[in-house]
């Protein structure tokens, strides 16, 4: 805890300011800064400042600033006032707020197009307190690191270094990732748009050569079944256009008698 004091003349008298409050924290913590003065005043409601701006949006309590829940933003330069002095200030006091790896970028030099063979550096950039001590490089689908440092170098750039390149931020609090920078020659990306074009035309012949195979065999089937219909009606009706009418069984019998009495 840190006591920073200053002698204020304000109408005639002294004030005595002092900020008390702890030198560091750790974000997602809570802080106390306490405004203390020697003067015996009637309202020693406090005003305080950050980076010599009025703090409007923080918890104040007479003379104390409660920061809830600390984040990386809270740092910086504190100090306070009384009501009615605020011109006169305290000696500011200086918080610090230990966090993990934020902001992680990738920047990659020299910019512009990149031509196959030449060399390009990807430096990695982070904010965090304590600073980083480890910076590892990966590149998007491999299975592990290609470098260290927060510099990476690539040199004699061929068809095999294309892709993405990320890395990954480490302090004593955490790790953060980057997101990923693309690294492509010149001409490489005509490349690839010609083989995916191709691929994307064999697709389109395939299937193709696939709907016209069954739409013809699904035509033939319904020839088939065209040509053969006729048959099957006839199956089950009997043509009875071709017998001779049947003989009336009383002429018949007639026929029979006539020819027995000759």
């Amino acid at each position: 805890m840190i006591t920073e004091r200053r002698q204020k003349t304000s109408r005639g008298r002294v004030q005595e300011l002092d900020v008390e409050a702890p030198e560091e924290v750790r974000e997602g913590e809570t802080a106390d800064l306490t405004c203390n003065t020697t003067c015996s005043l009637t309202d020693p409601t406090s005003i305080w400042y950050k980076d010599g701006r009025p703090l409007t949006t923080k918890t104040i309590k007479n003379n104390q600033l409660h920061l809830q829940t600390v984040s990386s933003e809270d740092a910086g330069s504190y100090s306070c006032a009384v009501r009615g002095d605020q011109h006169l200030h305290s000696t500011a006091h200086s918080l610090r707020v230990r966090h993990p790896p934020k902001r992680v970028s990738v920047s990659i030099s020299p910019s512009g197009e990149i031509l196959e063979g030449s060399s390009v550096t990807l430096t990695c950039s982070s904010d965090g307190n304590p600073p980083v001590k480890i910076y590892t490089w990966f590149k998007e689908g491999g299975s592990s690191s290609v470098g260290s440092g927060q510099n990476y170098s690539i040199i004699n750039i061929t068809a095999d270094h294309t892709g993405l390149y990320y890395c990954v931020a480490q302090n004593d609090l955490g790790a953060q990732r980057s997101a990923g920078v693309p690294v492509f020659f010149k001409g490489y990306r005509v490349i690839l748009y010609v083989a995916l074009g191709v691929g994307l035309c064999m697709i389109a012949v395939f299937l193709t050569v696939v709907l016209w195979r069954r739409f013809s065999e699904s035509w033939r089937k319904r020839e088939d079944i065209n040509i053969d219909q006729p048959i099957y009606e006839n199956e089950g009706h009997e043509d009875h256009s071709a017998r001779p009418p049947p003989e009336d069984e009383s002429s018949v019998y007639e026929n029979v008698a006539v020819s027995s009495r000759h």
